[in-house]
């Protein structure tokens, strides 16, 4: 029923940056927190950043502080993640999702819907 469709992953050198996008159908989302995980080869997901139902509270994961800046579309049915100063280990498949609870729910790694994933490739 719910369906979220990420674009904007690719190849990009060390130092560089890309930029995510999330856009979800089948329904409404201005009553979800939506967010970002990866999972790079042989690791476990993990969630990387996230974003309130308003849009005014976000939240990341220690290693991308400073780096990347998850925001909400005005249509609230989108979110984008901005991911600057790149690096090797952040290479992973990125998912986007939604979540009906808290932030504090999908920053402790839950989310109700997930999208299939993009690749991003960061080289050395």
């Amino acid at each position: 029923q719910v369906q979220l469709a990420e674009s904007g992953g690719g190849l990009v050198q060390a130092g560089g940056s890309l930029r995510l996008s999330c856009a979800a159908s089948g329904r409404t989302f201005s009553s979800y927190v939506m967010g970002w995980f990866r999972q790079a080869p042989g690791k476990e997901r993990e969630f990387v950043a996230v974003i309130s139902r308003s849009g005014s509270t976000t939240y990341y994961v220690n290693s991308v502080k400073g780096r990347f800046t998850i925001s909400r579309g005005n249509a609230k049915n989108t979110v984008y993640l901005q991911m600057n100063s790149l690096k090797p280990e952040d290479t992973a498949v990125y998912y986007c999702a939604v979540g009906s609870d808290s932030i504090a729910t999908m920053a402790g790694g839950r989310a109700d819907y997930w999208g299939q994933g993009t690749q991003v490739t960061v080289s050395s």
